[in-house]
């Protein structure tokens, strides 16, 4: 595919990231990358004694994972983006350990601005049974393609 410029998106345009199995690994990165030690999140013992039963996932963690960076959009607007103005996350179900979790984008909304066009994609992530663990919305200001 190539590059993309604002009025090249449709509403209903798709954009995948790979599945991911979520790993003790990825939990002690969060961890040590934020400083959020909650035995929820990394302790069994304690986590046993919640009503999950087991280490959950921290949302933020779940929201680094709709990053556009992994999708089969990064490559296209590698010259188009202006830039990540915002973002909005809703968490529907827990994570644990042992979880393959698929992000998903689609261009729900294209507003014309004056230098540079926004670009509302909704964000999901699914769960190995389909379930939808998160949803939202990032917003791009994504370039309009350059006079010839």
């Amino acid at each position: 595919m190539s590059e993309h410029w604002f009025d090249d998106f449709k509403v209903g345009d798709r954009f995948e990231s790979p599945s991911r199995t979520l790993t003790d690994a990825h939990f002690l990165f969060f961890a040590g990358m934020t400083g959020d030690a909650h035995p929820i999140h990394y302790d069994d013992e304690h986590a046993k004694t919640t009503r999950f039963g087991r280490r959950l996932a921290h949302g933020l963690l779940l929201a680094s994972l709709t990053a556009v960076g992994a999708s089969t959009l990064a490559p296209i607007i590698e010259h188009s983006i202006v830039a990540f103005v915002e973002q909005r996350t809703r968490f529907r179900a827990p994570v644990f350990i042992g979880d393959t979790l698929k992000p998903a984008h689609e261009v729900v909304a294209l507003e014309r601005k004056r230098s540079a066009g926004l670009l509302t994609l909704r964000v999901t992530l699914a769960n190995q049974r389909g379930e939808t663990v998160l949803d939202g919305e990032h917003r791009y200001l994504i370039a309009y393609r350059p006079a010839a």
